[in-house]
């Protein structure tokens, strides 16, 4: 599976600049991953998927996002989910296998989601706005959400609500797509990311079946990360951002070494000050591949870091993808900046890398916290 991403990727460069520069959705990137099963990579075997762990499934995000880290990212939260689905005994196991066979059979993806106009994202609390109200046949779902990653492509929207119950729950509802009362709002209009169609999406009065609230519990009951989940979250949102810096070196090694200035007479990579710098970035790659592989084996093994750390580690990564593809920016000059070069979207993805959460000031403010006994 790994192979045949990487031979995707390759096949990706050209439509990515274009969706990036046009801010389309790259459909024919998952027409071509869904042919060769990646699209349920981490769906479970019985299901007729691959059933592959957090290691693999890094792997092939990473190397994804080196060439179009939106399509990365959707595949990311595929991934995610399919995984968080089938340890979930909360969902209906009808359902659960619909999704999963789907994916399997027509490439149907699936996303959270969570973020609100006036709430923001539900992570740092608050009352949502979207309302799911009790019928006789189910459910009827209301509300607004934003930056919903992936939305032209998704068949399944797994809708983050509170309920309109005398005490009320929260929880998600599982929503098709196309169903009557839904409207996507093409709203998304970012400076990274911007193939990853991440608009907003309004529901009015959206009606599904009962056993589609597929895990709604009292707000009390939802306290408390689950470490498998958020080492799963952490290392593949990592692995976008990582594949982005790789790609972001991979540009600045063949810039430096076939550039010769004329009063060098010689190939910019034979100076010291650029060899120091490639090994600083280096260096700062080789920690988030580390870091990613801990992860996955801490999965595989059970023996998990706390939430906290696992947060702390997002934090890290973050800032190693964000500053190696800034010191390759700053070793360039115009060229870095200049559309016709592809590092400056690299340096414009990147960037998106501090938005995700968990955010860097909750991660750090959780941290300090914990070693200041506060």
């Amino acid at each position: 599976m790994v192979a045949q991403a990487r031979q995707f990727a390759a096949s990706f460069a050209e439509t990515a600049v274009q969706h990036d520069r046009a801010g389309t959705f790259p459909r024919e990137h998952f027409a071509l991953l869904k042919e060769t099963g990646l699209l349920a990579l981490t769906t479970p075997e019985d299901l007729g998927g691959s059933g592959a762990d957090l290691a693999a499934a890094a792997e092939v995000v990473r190397t994804i996002s080196q060439v179009c880290p939106s399509t990365g990212l959707i595949l990311a939260m595929q991934y995610l989910h399919h995984d968080a689905i089938a340890r979930n005994p909360h969902w209906p196991a009808n359902l659960a296998r619909l999704v999963g066979q789907m994916a399997v059979e027509d490439g149907a993806l699936i996303n959270a989601l969570r973020v609100e106009p006036e709430l923001g994202t539900p992570a740092r609390g608050g009352l949502l706005a979207t309302v799911a109200r009790r019928m006789d046949t189910g459910w009827s779902l209301s509300g607004t959400k934003i930056y919903c990653t992936g939305a032209p492509g998704l068949t399944w929207l797994q809708v983050w609500a509170r309920t309109d119950e005398a005490i009320p729950r929260v929880g998600s509802f599982l929503v098709l797509a196309n169903m009557p009362g839904i409207r996507v709002v093409e709203t998304w209009d970012h400076l990274g990311l911007r193939a990853s169609g991440s608009h907003t999406v309004i529901f009015d009065d959206v009606v599904i079946p009962q056993d589609h609230a597929v895990d709604i519990r009292l707000p009390a009951e939802w306290r408390g990360r689950d470490a498998h989940q958020a080492a799963w979250n952490v290392t593949l949102i990592s692995a976008v951002y990582t594949g982005v810096a790789e790609a972001a070196q991979d540009w600045l090694r063949s810039f430096l070494t076939s550039r010769v200035p004329s009063n060098l007479g010689a190939p910019l990579a034979s100076l010291t000050r650029m060899q120091e710098a490639m090994g600083r970035i280096e260096a700062r790659l080789l920690v988030n591949r580390h870091l990613l592989g801990g992860l996955a084996r801490s999965v595989a093994t059970g023996d998990f870091p706390t939430v906290a750390e696992i947060d702390l580690l997002k934090v890290s990564m973050a800032e190693n993808a964000i500053e190696a593809t800034r010191d390759a920016v700053g070793l360039c000059g115009n060229h870095a900046l200049s559309r016709a070069n592809p590092l400056e979207r690299h340096f414009r993805d990147v960037l998106c890398a501090h938005i995700h959460t968990p955010q860097t000031d909750s991660a750090l403010i959780t941290a300090g916290r914990a070693r200041l006994g506060v």
